[in-house]
C-alpha cells in the first residue's frame, strides 16, 4: 500500500536523522513511597499544526471553547458556527446534514459540508448532524489551508477537537427540557484504569417535537476514548463515535410564485407524514499514536475509519417549472417521491514529523506529513416524478395527506475516491519579532464510478500542487500584522454527457490582517479575497448535463474580538463583511439559468454581526451570570439564477442566565429569539426554504462529581 510506504519512510529516516534523548514532559520529583506516580504525556500535538503555537499562524483562526458552548446551550454544530464571523448556513437536505459556507464558499451543495475532527476528515459520507456532546472546542481555520488539508474549500476548514481521557476522575451528566417537547440528556466521564491508561466516555440522547408540524426528531452519540501512556514522551489514543439519527425529510415551506416568503405559516409540512422517518447510522473510529523521540523532535501517526448509512423516503416540491402547477395557481404543490439509500466507507491514514532546529539564527519550525484517504460511496435513488396530468400534489393552504407513490429506479451507482497527498512547510524565525511560512503540498487523486443502471463504468486520474507562503511581523508586544497566499483545490463529484469525471476545482486565496492584545482583550481584523475555477456550470449544449467550467470569486473584511472587560464581566463580538459572486458569466448547474458575471452566490449575507455579553455575580456563597447576545444576518440570495428572489434580513435577541450554588451544581436558562422573530437562514428555491425557530426558551441541570 502506498500510504503505508510513505509511512514507514518517514518514520524511519526520522527516527536515524534526528533520534537524540527525549525530554518531553516537565521535570517532576519523584513519588512518594507508597503513592501512585501518574504518567501523563503533556502538549499533546494537533494533526497539521507541528510545534507553531495557532495564536503564530500568518491567518484568521477563530476558537469557540465548551464554555462558550455551555453559555449560549449550543447542542448541534450549526449553533456553535452561527457564533463565528464569516460562516453562513446553507442547504441542510431536510435538515438531516450539517452544511455552511465559510467566506462565501460552500463547495457541494449536494454533499454535507466538509470538516475535520481532530484532524481526520469527518464530512465525507452522510453522519447526521454534529452533537456537541463531545467538543471540546471548535478552530475555524480560514483563509489559506489547503498546502496542509488537501482537497479544501478557499474560505477556510473547521477542525473540531474532541474531549480528551484524563487522568484525574471527574464527571458530570446534565438534563435539559425545552419549549417543543425537547428532552436532552448527556454525560461524560473520564478516569484512569492504571498508573499509564486512562479512559473517557460521554454522549447525549435528545427526544424532541418540533415547531414544524409532523417533525418528531430522536437521536443518541455515544463516544467512548482511551489514552495509553507508554512513557512519559509516548502515547496511543483510541476514540469511537457511534451515532443514530432519525427525523422526517423536511425540505421546509415555501414562498410565493413570485418570491414573496411568508404566504405559509413556518409550521407548515408540506410533504408526506406517512413518509416516516429518515434514519442516519454512524461509527467512527480514531487511532492516533504520538512520540516525543528527541527534546525537539516528535512523530505524530493516525488513522481513521468512519462508516456511515442513510436511508428513507421523502415527498420534495417539484421544481422545474413544467411540472409544478403552484408556478401559475400558487395553490397546488406538486411533490416528487423518493426513495434514497446511501452507503458510505471513509479511510484515512496520516503520519507527521515535526520539530524545529536552528540554521544560523533562524528558528526552523519545520512539518513533514504525508496521508493517504479510500472513501466508498453506494447510491441508490427511486423517484416519482409528477406530471401536470399526475401530480402528486398537495394544497399548500389546507394539506390533505395520506397520498402515495411509488417510485421507481433512477440512480444506482458506486463512486470511489483515493487519494494521497505528501506536504511540508516550515516556519523560520527571522528574527523575534519577524517569521516567514512556506509550503507545499502534493496530492494524487483518483476518482471511479461504476454506473449499474447503465452497466457503464468511469475513471479519471488527476495531480495537484498546492504551495502557501505566510509573513507575521510584531510590531510591539500586543500588535502582529501578517499576510497570507496559498493555492488550493477540491474534487467535484459526478459526471459530464461523456460520463468523464468532472475536473478538480482550482482556488487562490488572499489574506492580510492584524492580531491584537490588550490585557485580557484579544482579537483579529482580516481583509481577504478567494477565487474558485472549474465551478461546476450547466452544458449549454447538452441538457441535464454539467461542465466544469465556472468561476466564482468572495471577497471582504471580518472582524473577532473577545475577552473580559473587567474581572467579572465577558464579551465576544464578530462582524463580516463578505461579497461573494459569480466571477465569469456561465449557466447555473441545476435548472441552466444565466448566471451573469456579478451574480451573488446563494445564502450569503453581505453584512452579518453578532455579539454577546456575560456579567458573573454572587449571590451570598453562590456564583451566578447573565448574558444576552444579539445576531444580525443580512439578506441572502435565496435561489441560484433567480436575482429576485432574496431571504430578507434579519436580528435576534438571545438571553441566558446560570445560578451555581456550590462547585457540583449549576443551573442553566436560555431564551432564543427572543421578540418571537420569523426568520428564513436558508434556502435553495423559492419551495425550498428553511424557516427558523420561533421564540425558544429551556432549562438544564448540571451536576459535576
Amino acid at each position: 500500500m502506498i500510504i503505508a510506504r510513505t509511512v514507514r519512510r518517514i518514520l524511519l529516516s526520522s527516527a536515524c536523522a534526528l533520534a537524540a534523548p527525549a525530554a518531553f514532559a516537565a521535570d517532576a520529583p519523584p513519588a512518594a513511597a507508597g503513592q501512585l506516580e501518574t504518567v501523563e504525556v503533556r502538549a499533546q500535538r494537533q494533526a497539521f499544526r507541528g510545534d507553531t503555537p495557532i495564536e503564530q499562524l500568518p491567518q484568521s483562526v477563530q476558537l469557540l471553547d465548551s464554555e462558550l458552548l455551555a453559555e449560549v446551550g449550543a447542542t448541534q454544530l450549526d449553533d456553535i458556527l452561527d457564533l463565528a464571523s464569516g460562516v453562513a448556513r446553507q442547504n441542510t437536505f431536510g435538515g438531516l446534514w450539517d452544511a455552511f459556507a465559510i467566506r462565501g464558499f460552500a463547495g457541494d451543495e449536494n454533499t454535507p459540508t466538509g470538516y475535520l475532527v481532530n484532524g481526520f476528515n469527518a464530512g465525507r459520507g452522510f453522519s447526521g448532524r454534529r452533537d456537541s456532546s463531545n467538543i471540546e472546542r471548535v478552530e475555524v481555520v480560514k483563509g489559506p489551508g489547503s498546502a496542509l488539508f488537501g482537497r479544501a474549500e478557499p474560505g477556510g476548514t473547521i477542525n473540531i477537537i474532541t474531549k480528551k481521557p484524563q487522568f484525574t476522575p471527574e464527571g458530570s451528566i446534565e438534563l435539559g427540557a425545552a419549549r417543543f417537547s425537547t428532552y436532552r440528556v448527556a454525560a461524560d466521564y473520564t478516569a484512569p484504569i492504571s498508573e499509564n491508561v486512562a479512559f473517557r466516555i460521554n454522549g447525549a440522547y435528545e427526544d424532541a417535537d418540533s415547531f414544524r408540524d409532523y417533525i418528531h426528531r430522536k437521536k443518541y452519540t455515544v463516544s467512548p476514548s482511551f489514552l495509553v501512556n507508554f512513557t512519559d514522551t509516548t502515547s496511543l489514543a483510541y476514540e469511537l463515535e457511534v451515532l443514530n439519527q432519525k427525523a422526517p425529510f423536511d425540505r421546509g415551506v415555501v414562498a410565493s410564485p413570485t418570491g414573496r416568503v411568508g404566504v405559509v405559516p413556518i409550521s407548515r409540512f408540506l410533504g408526506e407524514p406517512g413518509d416516516g422517518d429518515t434514519e442516519i447510522k454512524a461509527n467512527g473510529h480514531q487511532l492516533t499514536f504520538q512520540s516525543q523521540f528527541t527534546k525537539n523532535w516528535g512523530v505524530l501517526v493516525g488513522v481513521g475509519y468512519r462508516k456511515s448509512t442513510f436511508e428513507g423516503f421523502s415527498s420534495d416540491p417539484e421544481l422545474v417549472g413544467g411540472r409544478q402547477p403552484y408556478f401559475t395557481d400558487a395553490t397546488n404543490l406538486s411533490r416528487q417521491r423518493r426513495f434514497r439509500s446511501y452507503d458510505a466507507l471513509d479511510k484515512s491514514v496520516r503520519a507527521e514529523v515535526s520539530g524545529r532546529f536552528q540554521m544560523g539564527s533562524v528558528t526552523n519550525h519545520l512539518l513533514i506529513g504525508a496521508d493517504n484517504f479510500n472513501y466508498r460511496l453506494d447510491t441508490l435513488q427511486q423517484r416519482f416524478r409528477p406530471t401536470l396530468a399526475n401530480p402528486y400534489s398537495v394544497n399548500v393552504f389546507a394539506p390533505v395527506y395520506g397520498q402515495t407513490r411509488t417510485p421507481g429506479n433512477f440512480q444506482d451507482q458506486r463512486e470511489e475516491q483515493e487519494g494521497t497527498g505528501i506536504y511540508l512547510q516550515d516556519q523560520l524565525d527571522l528574527t523575534p519579532s519577524f517569521k516567514v511560512l512556506l509550503g507545499v503540498r502534493h496530492d494524487d487523486f483518483k476518482q471511479d464510478f461504476a454506473f449499474r443502471l447503465t452497466n457503464t463504468v468511469s475513471k479519471v486520474k488527476d495531480t495537484a500542487t498546492s504551495p502557501r507562503i505566510g509573513l507575521a511581523y510584531d510590531i510591539n508586544p500586543t500588535v502582529n500584522v501578517y499576510a497570507s497566499w496559498s493555492k488550493g483545490f477540491r474534487p467535484n463529484t459526478g459526471t459530464d454527457f461523456r460520463s468523464t469525471p468532472f475536473a478538480p476545482e482550482f482556488s487562490k486565496s488572499y489574506e492580510v490582517g492584524t492580531k491584537l492584545t490588550f490585557g485580557d482583550v484579544s482579537g483579529t481584523i482580516a481583509v481577504y479575497k478567494g477565487q474558485k475555477s472549474n465551478v461546476l456550470s450547466a452544458d449549454p449544449i447538452n441538457a441535464g448535463f454539467s461542465l466544469a467550467a465556472g468561476e466564482a470569486e468572495s471577497k471582504g473584511i471580518e472582524v473577532d474580538f473577545a475577552g473580559k472587560i473587567t474581572d467579572s464581566t465577558s464579551f465576544k463580538f464578530s462582524y463580516a463583511y463578505t461579497d461573494a459572486y459569480v466571477s465569469k458569466s456561465q449557466l447555473d448547474p441545476n435548472f441552466g439559468l444565466a448566471l451573469p458575471s456579478g451574480s451573488r452566490l446563494i445564502n450569503i449575507p453581505k453584512n452579518s454581526a453578532n455579539a454577546m455579553l456575560v456579567q458573573a455575580f454572587d449571590i451570598g456563597n453562590a456564583k451566578a451570570t447573565v448574558g444576552g447576545g444579539i445576531t444580525y444576518i443580512g439578506d441572502r440570495l435565496g435561489e441560484t439564477g433567480v436575482p429576485t428572489f432574496v431571504l430578507p434580513s434579519y436580528t435576534l435577541f438571545d438571553l441566558s442566565a446560570s445560578y451555581s450554588p456550590n462547585e457540583h451544581l449549576k443551573f442553566m436558562a436560555n431564551v432564543d429569539n427572543l421578540f418571537d422573530k420569523e426568520y428564513y437562514p436558508s434556502s435553495y428555491a423559492r419551495l425550498w426554504i428553511a424557516p427558523g425557530a420561533p421564540r425558544t426558551y429551556g432549562v438544564r441541570a448540571l451536576y459535576k462529581f
